[in-house]
């Protein structure tokens, strides 16, 4: 599934050296969720992360992001599809702190978008940001998100209590944002 920055595959067992590079640095993994990632991640971690994300799952749908020439820079996933009420919560990361800012999450975002709506037919989609992660906010509003809510005080880091916004977008805010950026 390809953007015009980024495609969307499958993880790769080759892809493991290049997550090794990101995955354990703080910079990077402050904007990620708690939890294991807030501890460092081993190799046999980072192994069984992508056998998992290859495998069959009705409730996650687990990606690779490469550049269009090839090389790996972060992942999306959907998780905790529900399917009788079409709806699923997205993670992104791009790893490669080289490409912050220069649009690869957001084609990212997009090309999910468009599996999410065009093919598995999805009604709504959500996510969550920290309220410091000024420039995912600003990418997902591109995409379309609107922020829903606010869970205050909710993520505690660099030694003081941050809220977590929750962003969300409707099928039909696709697509009616799809009609305004036709020629």
């Amino acid at each position: 599934m390809d953007g015009r920055l980024v495609r969307l595959r499958a993880y790769e067992k080759s892809d493991l050296d290049a997550v090794m590079k990101w995955v354990n640095d703080e910079e990077v993994k402050r904007f990620l969720g708690s939890g294991p990632l807030t501890y460092p991640v081993s190799r046999i971690q980072e192994e069984q992360f992508i056998e998992m994300a290859n495998r069959a799952a009705d409730d996650r749908k687990t990606f690779a992001v490469e550049t269009l020439q090839g090389e790996y820079v972060g992942g999306i996933d959907l998780h905790a599809i529900d399917w009788i009420s079409r709806r699923a919560e997205i993670g992104i990361v791009i790893g490669d702190k080289h490409l912050w800012g220069k649009g690869y999450g957001s084609d990212a975002m997009r090309v999910l978008l468009r599996l999410v709506f065009d093919k598995m037919g999805l009604h709504r989609v959500w996510l969550r940001v920290y309220s410091f992660n000024e420039r995912a906010i600003a990418s997902y509003q591109k995409c379309g998100f609107r922020r829903e809510g606010v869970l205050r005080e909710q993520h505690f880091a660099d030694g003081k209590y941050h809220d977590v916004i929750v962003m969300g977008l409707l099928e039909p805010e696709y697509r009616a944002a799809l009609a305004t950026d036709s020629p």
